[in-house]
């Protein structure tokens, strides 16, 4: 799912007449000694006192917990009670498998434009008396206006104020399961209605680190007893936007607004398998989505460029924005450098980028221009670092 913050951690402040919203979990924030900065519009915490590479390789060792709760959480409802409603109009704007979603279970998608692009990536789960969406905070209001728009009389969306908050790391499920041991059965993308303290909770097991975790949605004015009941755990270290950052960047997840954005196709963001069989060409529900002529023909014949994984040679990182050109001497640039920095699980720098396909593969040599040096990067298989889900 999307941060939105990176080497892109700074979004710009907002003006004095519009100031920043706060979380349900803001006084905590300051009361555990968070810098907090203004991201999406939200004060949220960059770091805690340990740092951000001692959040980050805790939450790879241990659990790391995150207030995420400035994303864009979307209740699809119908007036008829029948989920399938919701389900079929959705479906018009994303090129997933909605119709087949089986109740307690969630899928990685995006909403599409007419020209292909990605106006954003989300989350759907299907619950037996809604669908829930999860989009990414910059572009909540602007998804929920695209979303409402299109929808048929008797569905309506609406934002939900919960808050979320994330558990993440190899130990997040022994934790989480002292409070609620129903967790221990769940696997990668079930979503469960969880009692925790004697609050109803909406619990799917994802996240956005390639860690095994949770996300959990809790009724905004019991956020911050759910919170302290898991920090209490010794296994707990909070854990800010900065390293949210680059554990999804170790793990190979697009960032929108900087990997994938209107520009960018699902085909050339390497998000094709995202696309449902259902879907694609010869598929049950084909089509039928914004672009899909253009991504589905991008599908059979190929993209002319690809988001790919790059390992700069060196040890200086190279970051957002640095163009790429190939091993040939001269020309011009050839694609950028869309997400980069220090990778703390490999002790090495990062990155990811747009390429040509014919520069695609894992092994090619490129460079990236560095303050007018130009050093050397291999592309690499995407994640960085392999992922810890519970499939099974």
């Amino acid at each position: 799912m999307s941060l939105q913050a990176s080497g892109a951690v700074s979004p710009a402040a907002p003006s004095p007449a519009d100031p920043l919203a706060q979380t349900p979990l803001h006084a905590l924030h300051l009361r555990l000694g968070a810098k907090m900065v203004p991201f999406a519009g939200y004060a949220m915490p960059l770091h805690y006192a340990a740092g951000l590479l001692k959040e980050h390789l805790h939450t790879r060792a241990a659990a790391g917990f995150f207030d995420v709760s400035h994303m864009g959480q979307i209740a699809l409802t119908t007036r008829s009670g029948d989920v399938a409603e919701a389900a079929g109009a959705l479906e018009k704007l994303v090129p997933i498998d909605i119709l087949g979603l089986e109740d307690g279970r969630q899928r990685y998608g995006f909403l599409t434009d007419a020209a292909g692009g990605i106006l954003d990536d989300l989350m759907v789960a299907r619950l037996p008396d809604r669908l829930h969406v999860v989009v990414n905070a910059a572009n909540k209001t602007a998804d929920l206006a695209r979303i409402q728009a299109h929808l048929p009389d008797g569905v309506a969306a609406t934002l939900v104020p919960d808050a979320l908050i994330a558990l993440q790391g190899p130990k997040a499920a022994d934790v989480l399961a002292r409070l609620a041991p129903a967790v221990a059965a769940m696997r990668f993308m079930d979503v469960r209605t969880i009692d925790l303290l004697g609050t109803p909770c909406l619990v799917s097991r994802s996240g956005y680190t390639g860690e095994d975790g949770f996300e959990i949605a809790v009724p905004a004015e019991r956020a911050e007893a759910v919170a302290e009941a898991l920090l209490a755990a010794p296994e707990v270290m909070p854990v800010g936007l900065g390293a949210r950052d680059s554990l999804r960047l170790e793990a190979g997840l697009p960032l929108h607004g900087s990997d994938i954005d209107a520009g960018t196709s699902p085909v050339e963001a390497s998000l094709a398998w995202a696309i449902s069989p259902a879907r694609r060409r010869g598929g049950a529900r084909e089509g039928g989505f914004p672009g899909a002529d253009r991504i589905l023909a991008e599908m059979k014949a190929g993209p002319g460029r690809r988001r790919v994984g790059l390992r700069p040679e060196g040890r200086a990182p190279v970051r957002a924005d640095a163009p790429l050109f190939s091993a040939e001497a001269g020309g011009e640039a050839v694609g950028r450098v869309t997400s980069g920095g220090f990778g703390p699980s490999l002790g090495a720098p990062v990155a990811m980028g747009t390429l040509p396909s014919v520069l695609a593969s894992p092994g090619t040599r490129v460079f990236a221009e560095v303050r007018g040096q130009r050093l050397p990067l291999v592309v690499s298989p995407l994640p960085f670092v392999p992922a810890g889900f519970k499939r099974g």
